[in-house]
């Protein structure tokens, strides 16, 4: 291993240890190690210009945007409630609704923030008022969550797909191979929550009437015509995912507005500015990342990995297993 590489991967690992937020780690370490091993600033900062140069990734702020709104504009609330209505019934059936909401609500957001925000002020302190341990609570909200990374729209899948930029990864093919490792996650989770509510005696909820189940459907189902609209019209092919997002925003808006009429407009720039935040925080990641992978890649450290890895074993099952 040659000096450069060494300190390549000292100062990464200095600078996470010392507590410095990722974005700034990796950006530093490309620009420490582009200065110490003469190599082309020039470059590395046009690297990071155009990484983040890229219309596919306008379908990140418009998906946190949309999702944002939804989540402010009392869609989650109303999702949750319909969740409620398959599953409430059942002993610790409050913990199968955060499950199934969040699958609901990461099927429009795509983040996982989002959905821990939403799902999560919502569900958390009902769920400790019903007898749930308010850890129990927050750990589920946090692990249901990850769905929304997995299941279209997620934006871990676009941003992948961008980076990869092959002809068989493309960010449909993404989303579609998103959605059974969802449905897996999901069925596992609601597995371990029945398991410890027989467990722990957790309450079941009231048997919800008619009358009050088909209010309940009806408010919910401009929600998920949201689902219908994003993930059926990039998976049939009818609009593209920046596209898709574009939609998302504009339905976002008419429905918070013009159905729910919960969300009061004078509280809307505070929204967007919390958006933009959000946005660049990731932008600033991608752009820093490029760097640190351009670098990475001058270092010779996946060539390093990769011989390592193979020295162990050539089957291809065996690699994924150990990288796993």
């Amino acid at each position: 291993m040659d000096l450069t590489l060494i300190i390549f991967v000292v100062t990464f690992v200095t600078l996470m240890a010392i507590g410095m937020p990722v974005a700034y780690a990796v950006g530093l370490t490309a620009v420490v190690v582009t200065a110490f091993a003469d190599f082309s600033l020039d470059g590395l900062i046009i690297t990071i210009f155009h990484s983040t140069d890229n219309v596919n990734l306008l379908t990140i702020p418009f998906f946190v945007f949309a999702g944002a709104i939804m989540a402010e504009g009392g869609m989650a609330r109303r999702l949750v409630d319909f969740a409620g209505l398959f599953v409430g019934w059942i002993r610790g059936g409050l913990s199968l609704v955060n499950i199934l909401a969040s699958t609901l609500f990461g099927a429009i957001s795509g983040s996982s923030v989002a959905d821990t925000a939403s799902i999560g002020s919502v569900l958390i302190p009902e769920m400790e008022r019903k007898g749930y341990p308010r850890s129990f609570g927050a750990v589920l909200t946090a692990s249901a969550s990850v769905q929304a990374i997995l299941v279209p729209p997620s934006h871990n899948s676009v941003l992948f797909a961008i980076v990869a930029n092959t002809a068989a990864v493309t960010i449909p093919a993404m989303f579609l191979a998103g959605i059974i490792p969802t449905l897996v996650l999901c069925v596992t989770l609601i597995v371990m929550c029945l398991i410890a509510a027989r467990k722990n005696n957790y309450p079941k909820e009231e048997r919800v009437e008619l009358k009050r189940k088909i209010k309940i459907a009806s408010d919910a189902i401009w929600g998920l015509i949201t689902i219908v609209i994003i993930s059926g019209g990039i998976l049939s092919g009818f609009f593209t995912p920046t596209e898709s997002g574009a939609i998302a925003c504009i339905w976002a808006m008419f429905v918070t507005f013009f159905i729910y009429r919960e969300y009061k407009l004078k509280d809307f720039p505070k929204l967007i500015h919390r958006t933009i935040k959000t946005v660049t925080m990731v932008m600033v990641l991608i752009a820093f990342a490029a760097a640190f992978g351009s670098v990475m890649t001058l270092v010779g450290l996946p060539q390093e990995i990769s011989a390592a890895l193979l020295s162990l074993s050539d089957n291809k099952y065996v690699i994924l297993l150990i990288i796993n």
